[in-house]
């Protein structure tokens, strides 16, 4: 007894609990103060239409870090009035899924669904996420998955059928700014920046909420006398790893944005996407073979000279490696900004290859044969050929495809760049081989 009134009178006090982070304090109490995803919790959102209508169903949340995946499947808990329980499928494994089914079927017997959260849910292997089908038809639970993969490319079609994907957006500048001034009204205090200081503090965050919300923390806890400038700020704070997976989604969204960015003969965004690539580690090589392509694909005939430009600067880049030889490829990135385009020749292969498909087995003409072999000449090889060289024009303008098949024409050069010269050239044999047809 007296031992105990003097712990309670006179013994040193327990040490006070540490301030929970500023982003658990700032987690939006309702699907109003989420920030930056009104195109799906407002009332003509998808799931903003699901609440009102009191029919929610199972959704797959798909966004980048830092948007509020977590927070909206709590709140869509709360406000369907249904147990969340949330788990990670990097932590979680078969047993214990059992036992939040079972957990959830017990639940339901007494009246409560079950909103089941699974985190990063493309980590489940398709075995793994076809475990979840039954209970949610029979209405044990109502999945919400987040992912920041494309559930297209990671999640079984058979989940994706009983699911609505829901896309997040990545916050804008606009966003990050409510949040920031969120932040200073908790805090009781204005972040001691310069303004343009604070532009960067909100571009170190590169869109992601949660990452903000932490960088916020780390400076107000420095007690400043003076604001910062962006220098000063950029010698105390790293800027936040750019979003980049070289196996992912980002890496073929890059890699497109940097095709259609040449293809559509802008430098400036051509070069922001190769530097993008090149500033998250991508492989150097790999763009080579990827500019090399576009040089092939896109620019084809109409500049020839392009093909050999990429593989100059390929080789410069081995020679010299990371990263002054990036810029003999970003030499490269500029030259098919800019050249004459053309898929002609693009085109003209894959309808090639078509008819080839098409025809099969079909032989040359014998005509075009070479005879080798008296057995062969008795059969008719090489029978009428034409030697083209002793022709008028040195041009025959006999028949090189199969017997019975009509002449394909695959080929149509376009009126830019040197296909501009070798359309003329196309025309000109075509008008030669009506003539020499005419006078047969």
């Amino acid at each position: 007894m007296s031992d105990l009134f003097a712990h309670a009178a006179g013994s040193p006090a327990e040490p006070a609990p540490r301030a929970r982070p500023l982003a658990d304090r700032l987690r939006p109490a309702t699907l109003a103060e989420v920030v930056g995803q009104d195109h799906v919790l407002g009332p003509e959102g998808p799931v903003g239409a699901m609440l009102a209508a009191g029919a929610l169903s199972s959704l797959i949340l798909w966004g980048p870090p830092g948007v509020g995946k977590t927070t909206i499947a709590r709140l869509l808990a709360q406000g369907s009035d249904l147990h969340f329980e949330q788990v990670s499928a990097i932590f979680t494994g078969v047993p214990e899924l059992r036992k939040v089914f079972e957990a959830a079927k017990l639940r339901r017997t007494q009246g409560r669904g079950t909103l089941l959260f699974v985190d990063e849910i493309h980590r489940f292997n398709k075995a793994q996420q076809d475990g979840f089908l039954p209970h949610m038809e029979d209405g044990t639970i109502i999945l919400v998955g987040a992912t920041t993969e494309n559930p297209s490319f990671e999640l079984n079609a058979a989940l994706l059928s009983r699911a609505q994907v829901v896309v997040l957006n990545r916050l804008t500048g606009a966003d990050l700014e409510r949040l920031a001034q969120r932040a200073e009204r908790e805090a009781g205090q204005a972040l001691p920046l310069q303004p343009a200081a604070r532009d960067a503090l909100l571009g170190m965050a590169d869109g992601d909420g949660r990452a903000l919300l932490n960088l916020i923390e780390q400076v107000l806890a420095w007690k400043l006398a003076a604001p910062l400038d962006v220098q000063a700020l950029s010698s105390r704070l790293m800027r936040r790893a750019a979003k980049y997976d070289k196996s992912g989604e980002e890496h073929y969204n890059l890699i497109s944005a940097l095709h259609k960015s040449v293809r559509g003969s802008d430098p400036d965004a051509a070069l922001y996407w190769f530097a993008r690539m090149i500033e998250g580690g991508e492989d150097p090589r790999y763009l080579a073979r990827r500019i090399t392509r576009m040089a092939v694909e896109d620019i084809g005939l109409a500049d020839p000279q392009a093909q050999g430009i990429c593989l100059e600067a390929w080789q410069v880049y081995e020679r010299l490696g990371s990263p002054e030889g990036e810029l003999a490829l970003a030499n490269a990135v500029v030259y098919l900004a800019l050249a004459p385009k053309s898929n002609a020749a693009y085109r003209g292969w894959g309808a090639a290859r078509a008819a080839a498909r098409k025809t099969g087995s079909e032989p040359p003409p014998k005509h075009i044969l070479n005879a080798p072999t008296r057995l062969m000449k008795e059969q008719g090889y090489g029978a009428g050929y034409a030697y083209d060289h002793d022709e008028e024009d040195g041009f025959s303008g006999q028949h090189y495809f199969p017997d019975g098949m009509k002449r394909g024409i695959y080929y149509l050069p376009v009126d830019r760049g040197f296909e501009r010269e070798l359309k003329k050239r196309v025309e000109f044999f075509a008008g030669l081989r009506a003539k020499r047809q005419a006078d047969r």
